[in-house]
């Protein structure tokens, strides 16, 4: 008990530290929000990846998802790294931050707004992001209670207010750079930890081919009648697995707190090492985490499982029971992990949307006056109020039978991903995207994902089939706005010539750069 709170206390000040030591680069609303766009490759990478994984990951996701496709989850994990982090890079990183200074726009809903020339569009995107940011907040929390009733045996309640309280202090002093640096350090942790973790859970099982040989054993005649299914390259259901990855993978490229990284990078050259930093991170944090919740059902005399075949704590208790052996010291390495992983995303979460609220739904509108100092003391207030009102959620969903917080995270990026990618994409590469067509976007897979949460809360009765699991719906989503988009913008009035080539020209401008950066062919 003495190292483990002697590491949590350590981790605490070392957060709350770097948010006091930050303080300069939070004077002005683009210091506050994007770090004055000058944040390098290592800590964008880090600040990026840390974001995309969290205690739902670590703890919900793989344990479900492991539990349900066994070794065959790892194509989550690889499919975050290839399509969640290196092809994002790739595709959105250098025209992202390119436009988005020329446009000045700080945020998503800003960068919509001006690229499209629509207040509406501006106020819709950040009515999405502030209505389905809160619930993905408060469910960063469900990840936490079972390792710290197992570890410490507290009251879930007292973590949740920690948490909330020192997550605050750092973002409200130092802004994005705070939380930037908070990033990397925990990143460093989460990958750490994740390498100890996988070694010590798969030596429980006298190792990984050991392991291997005992899941190619399991059998649920339920999910699959194929020998070894578990321990297969594809498992037991290929396609629902297919609609994981996409979801998870192709879903951080519609989501605000994740592009925004691209907004503070500082140059050319920190894009290209980024785009490694963070595709590697993705792999070791990802690709660990659904690898080691593949070996779910090897724990199955700890977990209980009932006559359906699940886990009998539920899918959330899978992670904790292959924890449960560990020594002291490794226990408190997973809690600084998940802990970690949870603050930095949550972090990015309540900056994201004060950020939106202050900058694209009061400023000029509810309040017609905004100076940078009062601008700043909104956001400031904002984050207060944001990671108030999620910690609340959370306590109350923990202490009562409402599953809606939990289920919420796969309805919330859903809909975020599903509203966002598509035009956020178009917008950046095809001149021919229309304000409908944006609007065409978000309007569908707000309807479409409120419907499905409701029929899954069984509100109003309707049979979506294969759509009816939130993580599908999500998938189709995006793929429905990847077409919806062009077909809408072809059908549409094109919107005006000399606007758009104004925006586009930025993708023009002549540069020079050094010999090492960029290689020209000597003139004959």
């Amino acid at each position: 008990m003495f190292i483990k709170v002697l590491m949590l206390v350590l981790f605490f000040g070392l957060m709350v530290g770097v948010g006091v030591y930050c303080r300069s680069h939070a004077t002005d609303v683009n210091g506050f929000v994007l770090g004055g766009r000058s944040v390098g490759p290592w800590l964008t990478a880090f600040a990026y990846g840390t974001s995309y994984f969290s205690a739902v990951i670590f703890v919900g996701y793989a344990g479900q998802f492991g539990w349900k496709y066994g070794l065959a989850s790892t194509w989550i994990g690889l499919g975050n790294a290839f399509i969640g982090s290196l092809l994002a890079w790739a595709v959105l990183g250098r025209r992202t931050r390119i436009m988005t200074q020329q446009l000045n726009s700080r945020t998503m809903p800003e960068f919509f707004g001006r690229r499209f020339n629509s207040k509406g569009v501006k106020i819709g995107a950040s009515a999405i992001i502030f209505i389905f940011l809160i619930p993905y907040t408060a469910s960063l929390y469900n990840g936490l209670s079972r390792l710290f009733a197992m570890a410490f045996n507290i009251d879930y309640t007292v973590c949740i207010v920690i948490m909330a309280i020192l997550t605050g202090i750092y973002v409200i002093a130092g802004g994005y750079m705070a939380t930037a640096i908070n990033d990397f350090i925990q990143g460093i942790i989460m990958l750490v930890g994740m390498v100890a973790v996988i070694l010590a859970v798969l030596s429980q099982n006298g190792g990984f081919l050991s392991s291997v040989e005992k899941l190619a054993q399991v059998e649920d005649e339920a999910v699959s009648s194929m020998p070894g299914a578990f321990a297969s390259f594809f498992g037991p259901d290929p396609l629902n697995l297919l609609c994981v990855v996409i979801l998870t993978s192709l879903g951080t490229w519609g989501l605000p707190q994740m592009i925004g990284k691209f907004y503070a990078i500082k140059s050319e050259g920190a894009i290209h090492k980024g785009t490694v930093i963070s595709t590697v991170f993705a792999m070791v944090v990802a690709g660990g985490c659904y690898f080691l919740g593949g070996f779910g059902r090897l724990f199955s005399a700890e977990i209980g499982v009932t006559e359906a075949g699940t886990p009998a704590g539920g899918y959330d208790a899978v992670v904790p029971a292959m924890l449960s052996g560990l020594t002291p010291f490794l226990l408190a390495v997973v809690i600084i992990l998940v802990l970690s992983a949870s603050m930095s995303t949550l972090s990015s979460l309540v900056l994201t949307s004060s950020s939106t609220m202050t900058l694209d739904l009061l400023k000029g509108h509810v309040i017609k006056e905004m100076d940078e100092k009062k601008q700043l003391l909104v956001m400031r207030l904002l984050i207060l109020v944001f990671i108030v009102i999620s910690a609340a959620l959370a306590i109350f969903q923990a202490r009562s039978s409402v599953a809606f917080i939990a289920q919420a995270m796969g309805i919330s990026w859903g809909a975020m991903a599903g509203a966002f990618l598509a035009p956020f994409l178009y917008g950046l590469y095809w001149k021919r995207t229309t304000r409908n067509a944006c609007w065409a976007s978000m309007i569908f897979s707000v309807i479409f994902m409120t419907l499905d949460m409701l029929s899954n809360l069984k509100i109003l009765n309707l049979n979506l089939g294969l759509l009816q699991s939130p993580i599908n719906a999500g998938a189709f989503c995006m793929i429905v706005g990847l077409i919806l988009v062009p077909l809408v913008s072809i059908l549409t009035k094109a919107p005006d010539k000399a606007m758009v080539d104004d925006i586009f020209s930025s993708y023009e401008r002549k540069v020079t750069v050094k010999a090492k950066t960029s290689i020209e062919a000597e003139e004959n």
